[in-house]
């Protein structure tokens, strides 16, 4: 069963990250670079571009990294969950379930199994295990889920505000703050 949770945790966690750093730079293939991936979100709303360019980029890279590691697995669970839930209501959403049409079925797989996870636990090859720290079970999942939800809602919530503001302070007369 360890192995098991390792080789989940080393292939989900490690294209999360990968997926992530395409955001970033472009790497693996995986994405666009900040400048690509900026358009991009710009176009479900997401703006400034380039700062949810960064925020995307580092949250799944970070995220998928430390569930690849089994390092404070529930946090790690929660952020990949909260970023699939994202993706599958802006750029998967209202397209069907199946990925081969641009659905949500990839996404809320991953989500599914960043939370599996956080309730069975890392397993025994993990740097939490590692450090003595049992974080698993039911109560982790829940907090998990919990907070991947929220955390999803804000995000969608605040996609557009920063512009908002701006906008705001520039009609008020207000110099705007730099994003």
């Amino acid at each position: 069963m360890d192995l098991a949770l390792l080789l989940l945790r080393l292939v989900v966690g490690g294209l999360v990250a990968a997926h992530g750093l395409g955001k970033l730079g472009g790497w693996f293939k995986a994405g666009y670079g900040l400048k690509g991936t900026a358009g991009y979100l710009e176009g479900f709303g997401f703006r400034p571009g380039m700062f949810w360019a960064i925020v995307v980029g580092v949250t799944e890279t970070v995220a998928g990294l430390t569930l690849a590691a089994g390092l404070v697995t529930p946090l790690a669970g929660a952020a990949v969950a909260g970023t699939m839930f994202v993706a599958a209501r802006t750029d998967h959403g209202g397209k069907g379930p199946w990925i081969f049409n641009g659905g949500w079925e990839h996404v809320l797989t991953n989500a599914t199994a960043a939370l599996a996870v956080v309730g069975i636990g890392p397993g025994r090859y993990s740097v939490d295990h590692a450090l003595g720290w049992d974080l698993a079970g039911a109560g982790y999942f829940w907090a998990a889920l919990a907070l991947a939800l929220i955390t999803a809602a804000a995000t969608l919530a605040l996609r557009g505000t920063l512009v908002r503001a701006r906008s705001l302070a520039r009609s008020a007369g207000a110099p705007a703050a730099k994003v």
